[in-house]
């Protein structure tokens, strides 16, 4: 396959997943479905990094721009062109690793809920993993169902983020044989 091709791909594969991400990262504001809660501020800690927004959103999407700029017609003899990609393919790897780090992290935390009557994080310093344990869920009183409102959105942005670090990693690896290599121009027939 042409380098060319191949960035366009990968381009056009990320696309959809910097839509994902930034939809979770902005759905996580609204646990429950309420703009209340994040206009009281009792929402989760992590969700205020941004992960999906900044890093898997944004870092992602100018990579992924450029990456299928660097695959249009006549440009995959670029070089210089397939250089740059490589550099913009690891601001994307640096992107998705924020938002996986980040959702990590939400994870790892669980949510910022109403526990026995006051605004806190339950499960962040408790011994034994949450995630196995749902009759602990109940705990969170408020908003309801927050626990698998956050499982299952920081869960998504793992995922996302896990495919955007692969397709930038192996866009930086088509971009090295695209700067080392040349151009794969189609010779004219006599």
């Amino acid at each position: 396959m042409c380098t060319g091709k191949c960035s366009r791909c990968i381009a056009y594969t990320l696309y959809p997943l910097v839509l994902t991400s930034i939809i979770c990262n902005i759905v996580l504001f609204f646990p429950g479905g309420d703009i209340k809660y994040a206009k009281d501020g009792h929402i989760t800690e992590e969700v205020k990094y941004m992960g999906g927004l900044v890093g898997g959103g944004l870092l992602v999407l100018i990579p992924a721009l450029y990456i299928g700029l660097t695959g249009e017609e006549g440009c995959c003899g670029n070089r210089f062109g397939m250089l740059l990609s490589i550099v913009f393919a690891a601001v994307g790897v640096a992107g998705g690793l924020y938002s996986f780090v980040v959702a990590a992290l939400g994870l790892s935390n669980g949510p910022f809920c109403k526990a026995g009557g006051d605004w806190t994080t339950p499960f962040k310093n408790s011994t034994s993993s949450y995630l196995n344990d749902y009759k602990s869920w109940g705990d969170c009183t408020e908003p309801k169902n927050v626990v698998q409102f956050n499982v299952g959105l920081f869960m998504t942005l793992m995922v996302v983020s896990c495919l955007q670090v692969i397709l930038c990693a192996i866009q930086m690896i088509n971009g090295l044989f695209g700067c080392l290599c040349g151009a794969c121009i189609k010779k004219e027939e006599p």
